[in-house]
């Protein structure tokens, strides 16, 4: 018989470090004849990247001893570290950014010189030629000014200064070998697009990449993931007709493979972020979100397509060996994140790699997608867990609390799957709710961009909406709304509680409290991301930044920031804190030594989560059953006292 105790107050078998101790992100897999290789992020290492192999008698082991992390910095958010060819590997260091060479007897030593300054030197995203030359994208640093990004050749084993094939554009990704090795395609786009906004796909011989001839894309069509096929035609996707359809370019003419409402990509936020991949039949193994979840299906040359049946709601990192396997990291609501292999042929499937099962079955949340009306007469989207606990159930006169999510990006997209951190609120009685608001991704191009000129306004009132829908569900209580977010979704909690009066506390993550101050010290990738998402008028700017509409947070506020961190710099966060302090406003600052952009290490993503459970309860009045650290709130006379505002 479950007992009856307060929501919030709940026993539960989950810590906050079960969340993250242990707990693995798996990634960049890569199929370099009998071996697979792929990247184990691992928080229980103070977040280094491993490179990991199994080879062709099954044997698993890692290749990069502590304490190299594969990892490279290129736009700050990396992706495309490595490359592997004839069991030899070359990736990059995240210490210095230098690139690498392990041979097959485990030897490393580096191939590009030491940087003048560190980390001025970056590179990522490399492919082979067949003369063991290898393509990449460069980014250098100078002294002053913004980075300059390139596709550059290096020559064997680094023995000499590369050739540089594109300049000229403010960014490069995707460099692709054709097949017979005499063709390179590459993407480029410049400032003010990001890379969903507008790119464009250029093709050259290898003997005179130069400029290229233009194949597809412009300032208002996304391509993405351009791949050769082994028949030599190239395959990209495009979002021409307002979604990331399939398209195949052969002898200068360009035909769509899969012409379909749903998105066959994503959003280019790191390189190499893989979506499909070729079978053998002139077959294509191909991922593509549609209502919330991600599907997989193959299509075969005359543009037919079957469903692969499986009870997975996403598919990341897909990768195919060409001819019937397939690899991914596969999440779902029933199961852990997992490092998965598929046979086509047989339809078997078996576990690389997997996370441990964190609790058992009857712990677990059930998902539901929900729908849900805005402002505008729009609809927005989100995934909600209810509070489980076999344990325990709430009051019959109470609704649980509730947690707002906010992802960041703005261009993310939350799918149903088994988070542990969901299971840690859940688990404790209180409800959460993860929004697809306007501007996410993996809804098409008009859905992603109804946030242009509309960022502060769209995703606040989208998650308003989500969380007046489940109140009126009697899924919440309208008096324990809580909103909490990362980067992006610091920014909307932030903005939420500046300029909503809806949330009756926030905690927000290396979150944007001033739009103008991000636009002129963020790293280059983005700094010009706001002309579209808010503009350019310093007044708008200033209209949308939650600092300068911070006397309208009457609320508790909870700040996390890593010191490191280069793309929302640790000043937001202190400029923010300063505002509530002397406003005589609840708060808490909390700093990590050693932390970028979204928290890696283990004791800091457990602390983090203990903290904020510890705020929301002396928010909202419950007593978690925890031993949790004491939280640094900053009170002043006549401070807004936690649980009455």
């Amino acid at each position: 018989m479950p007992q009856t105790a307060p929501y919030g107050s709940w026993v539960s078998p989950i810590e906050a470090a079960d969340t993250i101790a242990g707990l693995v992100g798996f990634g960049s897999v890569v199929v370099n004849g009998p071996d697979l290789y792929w990247l184990e992020q691992r928080p229980s290492e103070q977040g280094r990247s491993v490179l990991v192999q199994r080879a062709a008698d099954g044997t698993i082991d890692d290749l990069t001893p502590d304490p190299i992390n594969v990892r490279t910095a290129v736009h700050e958010y990396g992706g495309g570290a490595y490359v592997v060819r004839d069991g030899v590997v070359l990736f990059s260091d995240f210490a210095d950014q230098r690139l690498y060479r392990r041979e097959s007897d485990g030897t490393i030593s580096p191939i590009t010189p030491k940087p003048p300054r560190p980390l001025s030197l970056r590179y990522a995203d490399a492919d082979f030629l067949p003369d063991g030359r290898l393509v990449c994208v460069r980014e250098e640093h100078p002294e002053q000014g913004d980075a300059i990004n390139t596709v550059v050749v290096w020559p064997n084993a680094g023995s000499a200064e590369p050739e540089v094939i594109t300049e000229g554009r403010d960014f490069s990704a995707a460099p692709r070998v054709s097949p017979d090795g005499t063709q390179i395609a590459w993407l480029e786009w410049d400032h003010p697009n990001m890379p969903w906004d507008g790119t464009e796909l250029r093709v050259a011989g290898v003997a005179d990449a130069t400029s290229g001839t233009l194949v597809a894309g412009g300032n208002e069509e996304s391509i993405v993931q351009p791949e050769w096929a082994p028949d030599g035609s190239l395959v990209f996707g495009s979002d021409r007709t307002g979604f990331w359809n399939l398209y195949r370019h052969r002898d200068g003419a360009t035909t769509p493979i899969l012409p379909m409402e749903a998105d066959f990509g994503d959003p280019l936020w790191v390189f190499r972020r893989n979506s499909y991949g070729f079978l053998g039949g002139g077959r294509i193994l191909t991922t593509y979100w549609e209502h919330g979840t991600q599907n997989l299906a193959i299509v075969d040359g005359a543009g037919s397509v079957r469903r692969v049946a499986g009870d997975y709601t996403e598919y990341a990192g897909l990768t195919t060996d060409g001819e019937a396997k397939a690899w991914f990291t596969g999440y779902q609501p029933s199961r852990p994140s997992r490092l998965a292999e598929l046979d086509l042929e047989s339809g078997a499937e078996s576990t690389i790699r997997s996370n441990s099962m964190p609790v058992p079955a009857e712990y677990i949340a059930e998902p539901r997608v929900i729908t849900f009306p805005t402002t505008g007469g729009d609809v927005a989207y989100g995934v909600f867990y209810p509070p489980c606990n076999p344990n325990f159930e709430g009051p019959k006169d109470e609704a649980p609390p509730l947690v707002v999510l906010v992802h960041g990006g703005p261009t993310s997209h939350v799918s149903p799957g088994l988070a542990i951190d969901v299971l840690y609120w859940t688990t404790r009685g209180l409800g959460v709710v993860d929004v697809n608001y306007r501007g996410s991704s993996g809804y098409g191009r008009e859905f992603r961009s109804k946030l242009d000129g509309q960022w502060g306004i769209f995703d606040v009132d989208d998650c308003v909406a989500a969380a007046a829908y489940l109140v009126a569900e009697g899924e919440a209580d309208p008096d324990r709304l809580v909103i909490t977010g990362g980067s992006a979704g610091g920014y909307t909690t932030l903005a939420a509680l500046a300029f909503r009066n809806r949330f009756r506390a926030g905690a927000s993550y290396y979150g944007v409290a001033d739009v103008e101050l991000l636009a002129a010290h963020t790293h280059k990738f983005e700094s010009r991301y706001l002309d579209r998402l808010v503009g350019t008028d310093r007044d708008l700017m200033r209209k949308r930044s939650p600092l300068y509409s911070a006397d309208q947070i009457d609320v508790p506020v909870i700040l996390f920031q890593g010191l490191e961190d280069r793309i929302v710099p640790p000043e937001q966060a202190e400029a923010i804190a300063d505002v509530l302090r002397e406003r005589g406003v609840p708060h808490a600052h909390v700093i990590y030594e050693g932390e970028d952009h979204g928290f890696r290490k283990a004791e800091n993503i457990a602390h983090s989560l203990e903290s904020e459970l510890a705020f929301y309860g002396i928010v909202l009045g419950f007593t978690p059953a925890d031993d949790l650290p004491e939280v640094p709130m900053v009170e002043a006379p006549g401070a807004v006292k936690p649980g009455t505002a």
